[in-house]
């Protein structure tokens, strides 16, 4: 028997404030990856970027883009790895992984082997020359990458990826989109202790947790404790500091990569929650808009909304507000002020809307 038995409110009260988006904001970013353990970056901008608009939507109007590249360029608190920015506290957790990749007999492991002189002359040529960005390091690949995608013969951004996965080099900073590579000795601290591959698991599984409050197994495994939630089959995991814990919720716009949404099984799960990220859907088949973004109010997920930053016509465009359940007049207020605090933060004087 499970040791929790929940209903669906308490489940979802408890993954809001999990992913710190009840009305109490934390102080400042470093509490919010911490928290949240990563930010995922996506170069998708058409509010914001996606993790500039997972900060601003725990922080509000006090935060900034350039507080995220602060922490990872020059306070180093923060460290960008695989498409996600992460707690330098947590790098001790990554650093067995690391080491351990790629895994012997694959293809990524025969390709670094048949490069091994191209990869001693990127170690060399940053050691000597770096921070660098990738169009200043030449191709001295043996073996071309192969690939029926869109990285075919796309040696050198392979190589440096392969070679920060595995730890031996890391992204310093950004020239705008650009990434600067740099050796990971002189990014990441020399005194970080590696935390043997298993216990790194359990509690990175224990942090994961923390951060969704509530999740199946296959997410979390052994960490928490085991629940049940009213209303869904199967057992999940349930972190037990956030059991018994006040709530007061607000409304908040989420990014289409927001964790609390990211698991569209357990969105649904829990919050009767249906989206799909419509960017690669055709135009005349989409139902909710390109970039649509999801409506939190209190503990429930409540509709979606289609909205654009247009820099030059200095306007945040909203071409829908999708109500998946009928909007009180308080709700629209809400809402409406939702849009126009991103508006004021994107720096964007008015909010239009359709029709």
């Amino acid at each position: 028997m499970p040791h929790h038995q929940l209903d669906r409110l308490d489940a979802r009260r408890i993954a809001v404030r999990a992913q710190l988006l009840d009305a109490h904001r934390p102080p400042d970013l470093l509490t919010v990856v911490n928290r949240l353990t990563f930010l995922q970056l996506d170069p998708t901008a058409a509010v914001a970027p996606s993790a500039d608009l997972v900060a601003w939507t725990r922080l509000g109007a006090g935060y900034r883009p350039d507080h995220l590249l602060q922490a990872v360029e020059r306070d180093r608190t923060l460290f960008e790895h695989r498409a996600m920015v992460w707690p330098m506290a947590d790098l001790g957790l990554h650093l067995a992984e690391m080491a351990a990749w790629p895994e012997e007999g694959s293809r990524k492991h025969a390709w670094l082997a048949a490069n091994a002189s191209f990869h001693r002359f990127v170690l060399d040529l940053l050691r000597d020359s770096g921070p660098l960005l990738s169009r200043e390091v030449p191709d001295r690949s043996v073996v071309p990458w192969p690939s029926t995608g869109w990285t075919n013969n796309r040696n050198v951004t392979q190589m440096l990826e392969l070679l920060a996965a595995r730890g031996e080099i890391a992204v310093s900073g950004r020239v705008g989109r650009q990434r600067r590579w740099d050796l990971a000795e002189r990014v990441y601290p020399a005194d970080t202790t590696v935390v043997p591959a298993d216990e790194a698991r359990r509690m990175s599984d224990e942090r994961r947790l923390r951060s969704l409050g509530i999740a199946r197994a296959s997410v979390v495994g052994e960490a928490g404790e085991p629940a049940a939630v009213e209303g869904t089959s199967g057992g999940w995991r349930v972190d037990p500091a956030a059991l018994g814990q006040p709530f007061a919720g607000r409304t908040a716009l989420l990014s289409p990569f927001d964790r609390l949404i990211h698991d569209r099984k357990r969105a649904w799960e829990l919050f009767d929650f249906e989206y799909v990220l419509e960017m690669y859907v055709p135009k005349a088949k989409r139902r909710w808009g390109y970039f649509a973004l999801p409506v939190l109010h209190h503990d429930q997920l409540i509709g979606k909304v289609d909205a654009t930053a247009d820099h030059r016509g200095a306007t945040l465009r909203v071409q829908a507000v999708h109500q998946d359940v009928p909007f009180t007049p308080a709700v629209t207020a809400a809402v409406d002020a939702e849009l126009e605090a991103l508006a004021s933060w994107l720096g964007l004087p008015k909010v239009t809307h359709a029709g």
